[in-house]
């Protein structure tokens, strides 16, 4: 905080820190305290990369599943039902979840939401896993998976603001150089990894039921989704608030007016470029199991999954490149450059489509670049970006806000999917893609800050001087006091004189 002039003065109160109590009082254990703060941050990082590779897999659950309801309910699986069971996972990320739980991470802590998310997906999973029909009815069936795929939605979306602003502010509390690439691959990386995990679990429980039992198949796939989430939620139960956010939140009279003045041109950038790859990314990916059963000639299920294992392991390393990429080109540029490669990649194959796809080797890896390509730029950048170009008081909630407008991308685009396929035929999928990177670029360029090496810290503090000077007055800081030997927060009151 920077004092201003007489006329704007500010009256800041510390509250005495733990280093200070301790003086006074000697029986605590500052050791103990500060070993436990220290290994939280890294458990904060661990426990993202652990919650977020169950959102991979929820998310990419329904490539193969289509597949599998289309041989078991050709007549009752139809394109309208397929859209509507697939989207119900968007939905509930969209409607609920992002907006929500990015406001719930900012008002009332990090911890409050990582909890109830992680909850969300246990229960919306296990639905999933039983659902049945009433008196066996098949359509019964699909609306039951359509509720529980929509609760499961509400977590895994509520999983992006909480579990990525956390790892944002743990990894520029314990490796601020670093922060970009690690961020990368705990949020990026295992949320792309979710769809060769998801593709592999069910060739493994294919392989061990056969294909005469795919209702077994569908069911056991739909149950380890259940597991992946159990395994953070003792870790989020015991972890602490960042330094950043103890320091920073502001959970009362949050002056979102001003917010929105600061911050609309960089909203702007987030909002319209994270639209533009989840309304490519998202189709591609949950109907890209579709789309190769209809190249290979005899839909043999089992080896649309290894084409489809292929081509999640094509498009994988490009979220690698995309960590090496974020320091050195910056964030704007990489992003850049990723969704260059939808305009090319995007263009070879919807010009080509008739004859690539008589070349099923050459497809896919056409396809897996693309995608590649996609994971290397925005899909690394775009949360990284979300979460660093923000102060700490409302990073959550303009991360949510962020995130929302993306998975409104995400519903329009697997909406509009299947008209697009039968009106104007598969390759326009493609060519609507290109048309989405150029778009991408021009948003990025124009909107999207770049703030490679640059400390959270010093936009908290950019923040506040700007609220001080428009005259806001307010309580910042966690006025709770951390229990458990835990170190207190500095509790800071603004007022304007």
């Amino acid at each position: 905080m920077v004092s201003q002039t007489s006329e704007k003065a500010l009256e800041v109160t510390v509250v005495p820190n733990a280093d200070q109590i301790d003086q006074e009082h000697p029986s605590t254990k500052p050791h103990v305290s500060s070993r436990r703060e220290t290994l939280s941050a890294y458990f904060t990082i661990a426990a993202a990369a652990f919650g977020l590779i169950s959102d991979g897999y929820q998310n990419n659950l329904m490539t193969m599943s289509n597949v599998v309801f289309k041989k078991l309910y050709p007549k009752d699986y139809t394109p309208e039902v397929s859209t509507r069971v697939s989207n119900s996972l968007l939905v509930g990320k969209w409607f609920f979840s992002d907006v929500v739980v990015g406001l719930i991470c900012d008002r009332l802590g990090r911890k409050v939401a990582l909890v109830g998310t992680t909850l969300l997906i246990v229960i919306g999973a296990t639905l999933g896993t039983a659902a049945h029909g009433a008196h066996g009815s098949v359509q019964g069936l699909f609306w039951f998976l359509t509720f529980a795929r929509g609760l499961t939605g509400i977590g895994v979306g509520g999983e992006y603001p909480a579990s990525s602003t956390s790892a944002s502010e743990a990894a520029n509390e314990k490796m601020i150089k670093n922060r970009g690439p690690v961020f990368i691959m705990v949020t990026n990386f295992v949320l792309s990894f979710g769809g060769p995990l998801a593709v592999s679990v069910f060739l493994i429980v294919l392989s061990a039921a056969g294909e005469d039992h795919l209702p077994t198949v569908w069911r056991v796939c739909f149950g380890i989704g259940i597991i992946l989430p159990l395994t953070v939620f003792y870790f989020r139960l015991r972890m602490l608030s960042s330094k950043l956010y103890r320091k920073g939140a502001i959970k009362r009279r949050v002056p979102y007016l001003l917010v929105i003045k600061r911050y609309w041109k960089t909203l702007i950038g987030t909002c319209g470029a994270w639209f533009l790859y989840d309304f490519v990314t998202f189709p591609n990916g949950v109907f890209s199991g579709t789309i190769i059963s209809s190249v290979i000639k005899n839909g043999d299920l089992k080896k649309t999954a290894e084409w489809q294992l292929l081509l999640g392991a094509i498009a994988l390393p490009g979220v690698f490149v995309g960590a090496l990429l974020c320091n050195p080109l910056g964030r704007r540029n990489t992003m850049i450059l990723g969704f260059s490669g939808y305009l090319v990649f995007g263009l070879i194959i919807g010009c080509a489509y008739e004859k690539i796809t008589n070349i099923i080797p050459l497809f896919v890896i056409f396809y897996g670049l693309m995608q590649s390509f996609g994971n290397m730029g925005p899909g690394d950048m775009l949360g990284l970006v979300s979460a660093e170009s923000f102060a700490t008081p409302i990073r959550g909630t303009c991360y949510g806000l962020s995130a929302a407008i993306g998975k409104t991308g995400a519903a329009v685009g697997t909406q509009a999917f299947t008209p697009i396929q039968t009106h104007l035929g598969k390759k326009w999928t493609f060519i609507i893609a290109a048309i989405c990177g150029v778009t991408g670029i021009i948003v990025t360029y124009f909107f999207v800050p770049d703030m490679t090496g640059v400390d959270l810290a010093d936009e908290d503090r950019k923040f506040m001087e700007y609220l001080a000077e428009n005259g806001w007055e307010g309580d910042i800081g966690e006025d709770e006091e951390l229990v458990d030997d835990d170190v207190s927060s500095e509790s800071v009151s603004v007022e304007k004189k």
